[in-house]
């Protein structure tokens, strides 16, 4: 029986690089870093076309002399709506399902009681399903090494981490869940029979 991890539930993981895909970079617009008032922070501009067919407008805000940075992005060939979105998988191929997490999108895996929370300093990521699970176990595993070798948390953690593993080889089963008020998030599922889309309607929103 999985139990629960209520100090494992608010991972923040990072964003899935999008070398791989065509993208055109433009600098369209430069000011001043208000963050410490000597770097410049230059807008760049980009648009990926995704291999699914999709395209995605990128603002990247990054000062040259600072650590200042944040990415927006904006969809630009989907059509999204609010509402929760449910994945599940059942098996190894299931892992290659495409995710857009946006940033006020929240995620869970609740058979492994998981979440990753939206808020202000959110990024947004795009990976699949296997590339979620890698970062959990990362964050996981960051957790785990700042214990105390004789923390009784230790044997929880230790079977979370083989349940990703399996979870990672196609051999346990779970269910991936994004809720997204503002419809920025989506899911490209391998398996369609799989997936499922419920609108939130603007009364639920109030």
């Amino acid at each position: 029986m999985q139990k629960n991890h209520p100090t494992l539930k608010k991972f923040k993981l990072g964003n899935d690089d999008m070398a791989n895909e065509k993208r055109n970079n433009e600098i369209i617009y430069s000011f001043k870093c208000p963050s410490c008032q000597e770097g410049t922070i230059n807008i760049v501009k980009s648009i990926y076309d995704l291999p699914d067919g999709d395209k995605m407008l990128i603002l990247k805000f990054e000062c040259n002399t600072c650590n200042f940075h944040k990415n927006d992005v904006i969809p630009l060939s989907t059509n999204m709506e609010p509402g929760i979105m449910t994945l599940k998988i059942t098996n190894e191929d299931d892992l290659k399902s495409k995710i857009y997490r946006s940033p006020v999108g929240k995620l869970e895996i609740p058979e492994l009681d998981l979440i990753v929370e939206p808020g202000p300093r959110a990024d947004f990521y795009y990976t699949n399903v296997e590339g979620i699970l890698f970062r959990f176990e990362s964050a996981v595993l960051i957790y785990k090494n700042n214990l105390e070798k004789n923390d009784p948390e230790i044997s929880e953690i230790e079977e979370l981490l083989d349940n990703l593993k399996k979870a990672m080889d196609g051999r346990f089963k779970f269910t991936l869940v994004i809720t997204d008020p503002q419809g920025g998030s989506y899911i490209i599922p391998q398996n369609k029979s799989n997936y499922n889309y419920k609108k939130i309607e603007k009364k639920d929103l109030e």
